[in-house]
Protein backbone atom coordinates (compact mmCIF):
# COMPACT_ATOMS: atom_id res chain seq x y z
CA UNK A 1 0.00 0.00 0.00
CA UNK A 2 1.18 3.50 -0.78
CA UNK A 3 0.13 6.94 0.39
CA UNK A 4 -3.54 7.61 -0.23
CA UNK A 5 -4.56 4.01 0.42
CA UNK A 6 -3.72 2.77 -3.07
CA UNK A 7 -1.99 -0.50 -3.75
CA UNK A 8 1.42 -0.58 -5.39
CA UNK A 9 2.41 -3.20 -7.92
CA UNK A 10 5.49 -5.21 -6.91
CA UNK A 11 7.17 -5.38 -10.31
CA UNK A 12 9.56 -8.09 -9.08
CA UNK A 13 6.54 -10.42 -8.81
CA UNK A 14 4.32 -8.95 -11.54
CA UNK A 15 3.94 -10.97 -14.74
CA UNK A 16 2.25 -8.08 -16.57
CA UNK A 17 -1.15 -9.68 -17.14
CA UNK A 18 -3.06 -6.56 -16.01
CA UNK A 19 -5.74 -8.55 -14.21
CA UNK A 20 -5.32 -6.52 -11.03
CA UNK A 21 -6.11 -3.29 -12.91
CA UNK A 22 -9.10 -4.84 -14.61
CA UNK A 23 -10.81 -6.39 -11.63
CA UNK A 24 -10.24 -3.87 -8.85
CA UNK A 25 -13.71 -2.36 -8.25
CA UNK A 26 -12.30 0.68 -6.42
CA UNK A 27 -9.42 1.61 -8.75
CA UNK A 28 -7.13 1.03 -5.77
CA UNK A 29 -4.17 0.06 -7.94
CA UNK A 30 -1.96 2.83 -9.22
CA UNK A 31 -0.45 2.01 -12.65
CA UNK A 32 3.28 2.61 -12.82
CA UNK A 33 3.18 4.38 -16.18
CA UNK A 34 0.82 6.75 -17.93
CA UNK A 35 0.50 4.37 -20.87
CA UNK A 36 -0.41 1.30 -18.82
CA UNK A 37 -3.79 0.97 -20.59
CA UNK A 38 -2.09 0.87 -23.98
CA UNK A 39 0.45 -1.66 -22.69
CA UNK A 40 -2.36 -3.86 -21.36
CA UNK A 41 -4.20 -3.68 -24.70
CA UNK A 42 -1.04 -4.69 -26.54
CA UNK A 43 -0.41 -7.58 -24.12
CA UNK A 44 -3.94 -8.84 -24.71
CA UNK A 45 -3.21 -8.86 -28.46
CA UNK A 46 0.03 -10.77 -27.85
CA UNK A 47 -1.72 -13.33 -25.64
CA UNK A 48 -4.43 -13.80 -28.27
CA UNK A 49 -1.78 -14.25 -30.95
CA UNK A 50 -0.03 -16.90 -28.83
CA UNK A 51 -3.31 -18.83 -28.59
CA UNK A 52 -4.20 -18.80 -32.30
CA UNK A 53 -0.73 -18.82 -33.93
CA UNK A 54 -0.50 -21.61 -36.51
CA UNK A 55 -3.91 -22.99 -35.51
CA UNK A 56 -7.18 -22.79 -37.38
CA UNK A 57 -9.59 -20.53 -35.53
CA UNK A 58 -13.03 -19.04 -36.07
CA UNK A 59 -14.12 -16.14 -33.88
CA UNK A 60 -17.62 -15.10 -32.83
CA UNK A 61 -18.62 -11.93 -30.97
CA UNK A 62 -22.03 -11.28 -29.49
CA UNK A 63 -22.61 -7.55 -29.08
CA UNK A 64 -25.35 -7.49 -26.50
CA UNK A 65 -25.77 -5.86 -23.11
CA UNK A 66 -22.69 -3.69 -23.73
CA UNK A 67 -21.83 -2.61 -20.21
CA UNK A 68 -20.08 0.63 -19.26
CA UNK A 69 -17.28 -1.30 -17.53
CA UNK A 70 -15.49 -4.53 -18.26
CA UNK A 71 -17.78 -7.50 -17.66
CA UNK A 72 -15.56 -8.50 -14.75
CA UNK A 73 -16.82 -5.47 -12.77
CA UNK A 74 -19.67 -6.33 -10.43
CA UNK A 75 -20.95 -2.75 -10.26
CA UNK A 76 -21.99 -2.48 -13.92
CA UNK A 77 -24.85 -0.20 -14.88
CA UNK A 78 -27.45 -0.54 -17.65
CA UNK A 79 -26.13 -1.15 -21.19
CA UNK A 80 -24.66 1.89 -22.95
CA UNK A 81 -26.05 0.97 -26.40
CA UNK A 82 -28.81 -1.32 -27.71
CA UNK A 83 -27.90 -4.86 -28.74
CA UNK A 84 -26.11 -4.97 -32.10
CA UNK A 85 -26.10 -8.68 -32.89
CA UNK A 86 -23.60 -11.40 -33.65
CA UNK A 87 -20.46 -11.10 -35.77
CA UNK A 88 -18.11 -13.85 -36.93
CA UNK A 89 -14.79 -13.98 -38.75
CA UNK A 90 -11.64 -16.02 -39.25
CA UNK A 91 -9.76 -12.76 -38.52
CA UNK A 92 -10.00 -11.68 -34.85
CA UNK A 93 -8.62 -8.19 -35.53
CA UNK A 94 -11.12 -7.46 -38.31
CA UNK A 95 -13.84 -8.82 -36.05
CA UNK A 96 -12.89 -6.49 -33.18
CA UNK A 97 -12.64 -3.49 -35.51
CA UNK A 98 -16.07 -4.23 -36.97
CA UNK A 99 -17.49 -4.57 -33.45
CA UNK A 100 -16.12 -1.16 -32.43
CA UNK A 101 -17.37 0.46 -35.62
CA UNK A 102 -20.86 -0.99 -35.24
CA UNK A 103 -21.06 -0.03 -31.56
CA UNK A 104 -20.14 3.56 -32.41
CA UNK A 105 -22.98 3.69 -34.96
CA UNK A 106 -25.61 2.75 -32.38
CA UNK A 107 -27.74 5.25 -30.48
CA UNK A 108 -26.79 5.77 -26.83
CA UNK A 109 -29.17 4.21 -24.28
CA UNK A 110 -31.04 6.91 -22.40
CA UNK A 111 -29.96 7.11 -18.76
CA UNK A 112 -26.83 4.99 -19.23
CA UNK A 113 -23.40 5.98 -17.94
CA UNK A 114 -22.45 6.88 -21.52
CA UNK A 115 -25.54 9.07 -21.88
CA UNK A 116 -24.64 10.88 -18.63
CA UNK A 117 -21.05 11.38 -19.85
CA UNK A 118 -22.23 12.79 -23.18
CA UNK A 119 -24.42 15.28 -21.36
CA UNK A 120 -21.87 16.24 -18.70
CA UNK A 121 -19.05 16.70 -21.21
CA UNK A 122 -21.29 18.48 -23.69
CA UNK A 123 -20.45 15.91 -26.35
CA UNK A 124 -22.74 16.75 -29.23
CA UNK A 125 -20.64 15.26 -32.02
CA UNK A 126 -22.65 12.29 -33.32
CA UNK A 127 -19.36 10.68 -34.43
CA UNK A 128 -17.88 10.79 -30.91
CA UNK A 129 -16.12 7.52 -30.20
CA UNK A 130 -18.13 5.93 -27.37
CA UNK A 131 -15.41 3.96 -25.63
CA UNK A 132 -13.12 6.97 -25.10
CA UNK A 133 -16.09 9.06 -24.03
CA UNK A 134 -17.09 6.42 -21.49
CA UNK A 135 -13.47 5.92 -20.31
CA UNK A 136 -11.13 8.74 -21.43
CA UNK A 137 -8.04 6.65 -20.63
CA UNK A 138 -9.23 3.69 -22.73
CA UNK A 139 -6.64 2.50 -25.25
CA UNK A 140 -8.53 -0.17 -27.19
CA UNK A 141 -7.17 1.10 -30.51
CA UNK A 142 -3.55 0.56 -29.39
CA UNK A 143 -4.36 -3.12 -29.03
CA UNK A 144 -5.83 -3.40 -32.52
CA UNK A 145 -2.92 -1.50 -34.07
CA UNK A 146 -0.44 -3.76 -32.26
CA UNK A 147 -2.40 -6.89 -33.19
CA UNK A 148 -2.17 -5.93 -36.84
CA UNK A 149 1.55 -5.15 -36.52
CA UNK A 150 2.37 -8.57 -35.01
CA UNK A 151 0.38 -10.39 -37.70
CA UNK A 152 -2.71 -11.44 -35.74
CA UNK A 153 -4.95 -10.03 -38.48
CA UNK A 154 -5.99 -6.87 -40.27
CA UNK A 155 -8.27 -4.01 -39.30
CA UNK A 156 -9.74 -4.02 -42.81
CA UNK A 157 -12.98 -5.93 -43.23
CA UNK A 158 -16.01 -6.39 -45.41
CA UNK A 159 -19.25 -6.56 -43.47
CA UNK A 160 -21.72 -9.06 -44.92
CA UNK A 161 -25.12 -8.83 -43.28
CA UNK A 162 -27.07 -12.06 -42.88
CA UNK A 163 -30.66 -11.74 -41.77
Amino acid sequence: MIEGGKARIDHDKCVGCGRCLAVCPKDAIEPSTANSCAILSCKIAEYAYAVVKDRPAFHISLICDVSPFCDCHAENDIPIIPDVGMLASFDPVALDQACVDLCNQMPVCEGSRLDKHRKSFGATDPNQEYFHLNHPDAEWEAGLIHAEEIGLGTREYELIRVL
